[in-house]
């Protein structure tokens, strides 16, 4: 029996070896030489130009190795005075924040990811708050720029004559990346100034791949302009099943929306500055008549809320709601109206003296709700007006929209949407893995960016080898500590939310 598991381990090791993949804890590996032979085309095309191309590729990777500290410093100085407040404010800046981190080696990263976002409410981590349906974004992404980075790597490796063995794909955990195997004698024999050309190049082609990737999503308008048309509002994708927008009088696929109260409504972004702006400001009123707000009004109870605000209709009621208003002689003056009777064909208002026209008496009444609670008009044009009463952000949040209207019937809703989405995380992971990969940390390509950089800089002042790498080390020590602070103190704040 022994002998009989000994040969099937020896067959099962012989067939991993044969299809090159290797097997551990947590970890699929699979490297090939199939596309040796394109690597070597790309790295022998135009070598004039691939030479000006790692040239720049190089000077950015050094300024990104500079400007890397310098924000990851930034980053975790944000990080201690927001655990150190008792009572953060929103942040409204974009930061740099930690989404997970995994062990790396060699010229791969695998991989310290961040996410670059803008008024998030909170940090993005699979498995934890990462949706479902963005779950392939976001391992695509991470994939694609993975192997971007390391296409930089080669077909740099290539052009400065280093041997190239070969390119492979690998899985740790759940996320997927890749790598390059390089003869690392030849990379030992090159100048500095070529080694930083191709330790250089993995940022580099993320810096590169996250540009076009903003221009795709930039001229995205331009580029579907013969099949979807934009600019005449935000066209409803999806509402999900406990979104207060659904049912009968909500919102519905294929909607369009044209306006929140008097805010208009032309594309994705002006939803959420509308509906942002509705949050931050005061509940805005209606303007009705004063023979219009005594046929409608009926007598009723006055009482007030935990939270000090008041109301005046019955709590079963699913049409009414109390309102606000003031006459010269009373200032709070309360009425429970039929919602929709008062708001439709009614202009908003501020104060009565918005309402006064041809010289019939008005009154601005104002939706008497809890604190945070809005009563907004959705107009969604040719269909009745949504009443929705709520948080602003529990709509921005349960409905999908799209700036994109399509020109014919048969034309997705969804592909500018999924177009959008998926250039936005390669935006964030590419521009991220460039800039975490450039950090001067072990393991990190930075790691080797920094020697080569100090060999080509500090030769002359610092004869001595091993004091050059004594200072390179004291720098990477000091690089790795920085990252691992932004890691640990990232990690915490998302699980601590």
């Amino acid at each position: 029996v022994l002998q009989s598991s000994n040969s099937l381990k020896a067959s099962y090791e012989d067939w991993l070896l044969t299809y090159g993949l290797s097997v551990s804890p947590f970890h699929l590996r699979w490297q090939t030489a199939l596309f040796n032979r394109q690597f070597y085309n790309w790295g022998r095309w135009k070598p004039k130009f691939l030479y000006l191309w790692f040239s720049v590729g190089m000077v950015f990777g050094i300024v990104a190795m500079f400007g890397s500290v310098i924000l990851l410093g930034k980053t975790l100085l944000q990080t201690l005075t927001q655990m150190l407040t008792e009572a953060p404010k929103a942040q409204n800046d974009r930061m740099l924040q930690v989404v997970v981190s995994v062990p790396s080696s060699g010229l791969c990263l695998r991989a310290v990811l961040i996410m670059l976002h803008e008024n998030s409410p909170c940090s993005v981590v699979p498995g934890v708050n990462l949706p479902v349906s963005q779950l392939t974004y976001f391992f695509s992404a991470i994939l694609i720029s993975g192997v971007i980075h390391e296409v930089g790597h080669g077909v740099a490796a290539i052009r400065e004559q280093v041997r190239f063995n070969g390119f492979g794909i690998f899985i740790f955990i759940v996320y997927p990346g890749a790598f390059v195997d390089l003869f690392t004698t030849h990379l030992q024999l090159i100048s500095p100034v070529q080694q930083l050309r191709i330790f250089c190049a993995g940022v580099w082609h993320n810096f590169v791949l996250g540009v076009a990737s903003f221009m795709v999503l930039f001229l995205l308008p331009a580029i579907l302009f013969p099949f979807y048309y934009t600019g005449v509002g935000a066209l409803v994708t999806e509402v999900a099943e406990d979104s207060p927008a659904n049912g009968p009088r909500g919102l519905f696929v294929g909607d369009l929306v044209t306006n929140l109260q008097d805010c208009p409504v032309y594309n994705v972004e002006d939803w959420n500055s509308c509906l942002g702006d509705i949050s931050e400001k005061s509940q805005v009123g209606y303007c009705v008549s004063a023979a219009t707000l005594q046929q409608l009004s009926f007598p009723a109870r006055v009482y007030r809320r935990l939270d000090g605000t008041v109301e005046c209709c019955s709590n079963n009621s699913l049409t009414d709601i109390c309102f606000s208003y003031s006459n010269k002689l009373d200032s709070h003056l309360y009425a429970c109206l039929p919602a929709r009777k008062v708001i439709e064909a009614s202009k908003v208002c501020r104060t009565n003296m918005d309402c006064h026209k041809d010289f019939v008496p008005s009154f601005c009444v104002t939706p008497s709700l809890e604190n945070q609670t809005r009563l907004i008009r959705v107009k969604h044009p040719p269909h009745i007006d949504m009443l929705y009463v709520g948080h602003p952000m529990h709509l921005q949040y349960t409905v999908s929209l799209s700036s994109f209207v399509p020109r014919q019937s048969f034309l997705s809703i969804d592909l500018p949407v999924v177009i959008e989405t998926f250039c936005k995380y390669l935006i964030s992971l590419s521009g991220a893995l460039a800039v975490i990969n450039a950090v001067p940390c072990f393991a990190l390509d930075g790691q080797w960016i920094l020697n080569s950089f100090l060999e080509a800089t500090l030769s002359s002042l610092i004869v001595e080898k091993h004091n050059r790498e004594l200072v390179g080390f004291l720098i990477l020590l000091a690089g790795s500590a920085l990252l691992a602070a932004n890691v640990a103190l990232g990690l915490w704040m998302v699980t601590a939310r």
